[in-house]
């Protein structure tokens, strides 16, 4: 089968195209052919990493997927031969991402894709799907699995609505039942987000964000879901309202922040940091039940008319897509990996 392999730490062009063996099935795992590879920034973050261990043999990269179970092993009984699935954390600690043919994983890692989504919103989902649930469940009044009406009454801050991240937390909080502010920085972000969902839109170069949300919603911002906390971290306790939560899912190399405890307290502020990978089990499930039924109801598509655009590359040319990703394109990357790669999103 054709895999992109690295074996060494570097940038896209240490990306190779290669012929590896089909990958075998044990007790309770489960072959797809992928038919889409979503790229993130956490993937090449991790191949430019010089102190990650690589596998011997070389790591296939990319965490997110979609495609049709190819084979089940003994034991599994949650999906079949010929199932359109997605897939979640497919690289994490393993050798074998989602930039190959076929790839295989535990059952728990491969979901039943809904019949109305196709297998580009598959591929969007995992990292920043479960990352934007995990942010919207941190607040002591969300539930651990969230469903319509569980964010009812709540207001939710997110900032950076036109990322993959922001684009999710904001569709998510939309259907829970949450009114929803996104912040972006011009005018064709703000578009996207508002086709996202978000119910208002703050730009964050001309205006004030702590002011226009409070002008619109005196009690604050029940959850900030943050994408820079050092460079908002005071706009964010000013607008925060009483017991709130900044949920915190991005960081940089200069990791040191400076914490305003009064601030902080006289708002019984949370902060709350969040890397999908170490999510407890029993919670990163219902993070994966919450966005299913989520696609369900049809409340997470991707694509420009949903405020996602798509950025689409062969499979030989996945170096080209990591690029892109690295250099900050609006919209998702995704790699179209076999010929099973159907039901595009415009």
């Amino acid at each position: 089968m054709k895999s992109i392999v690295y074996t060494e730490a570097g940038d896209p062009s240490v990306l190779h195209l290669t012929e590896r063996p089909l990958p075998g099935v044990g007790p309770g795992e489960v072959r797809v052919k992928v038919a889409v590879s979503g790229v993130n920034p956490t993937d090449w973050k991790a191949r430019q990493n010089p102190n990650a261990a690589i596998p011997p043999g070389g790591q296939v990269p990319n965490q997110d997927g979609a495609g049709t179970v190819d084979r089940v092993g003994d034991g599994v009984t949650e999906v079949r031969n010929g199932d359109r699935v997605w897939l979640w954390d497919a690289a994490w600690q393993r050798a074998d991402g989602t930039a190959q043919e076929y790839v295989t994983l535990p059952s728990a890692q491969v979901v039943p894709l809904p019949d109305n989504a196709s297998f580009d919103a598959g591929a969007s989902l995992g990292i920043p799907a479960l990352t934007a649930h995990r942010a919207l469940v941190a607040h002591q009044g969300a539930p651990e699995q969230l469903s319509p009406g569980a964010l009812q009454g709540l207001t939710v801050l997110v900032a950076g609505g036109a990322g993959a991240v922001g684009h999710a937390a904001i569709q998510l909080a939309a259907w829970a039942g949450a009114t929803v502010i996104a912040t972006v920085s011009n005018a064709q972000k703000a578009e996207l987000a508002r086709r996202a969902g978000a119910h208002q839109i703050i730009d964050y170069r001309t205006e004030n964000v702590a002011t226009a949300l409070l002008d619109r919603h005196p009690d604050g911002a029940d959850i900030v879901v943050e994408v820079n906390l050092r460079a908002n971290l005071e706009s964010d306790l000013a607008m925060l309202a009483n017991g709130g939560v900044i949920a915190v899912y991005s960081s940089d190399d200069l990791d040191a922040i400076s914490i305003p405890s009064r601030a902080s307290m006289m708002k019984n502020a949370r902060l709350q940091y969040i890397l999908t990978y170490l999510t407890e089990p029993g919670a990163k499930l219902a993070s994966v039940r919450a966005v299913n039924a989520a696609v369900a109801a049809g409340a997470m598509d991707v694509g420009e008319l949903a405020g996602l655009p798509i950025h689409r590359y062969p499979l030989e040319r996945a170096d080209e897509a990591h690029r892109a990703s690295e250099a900050g394109v609006v919209g998702k990357v995704l790699i179209d990996v076999t010929s099973a790669a159907t039901g595009r999103t415009a």
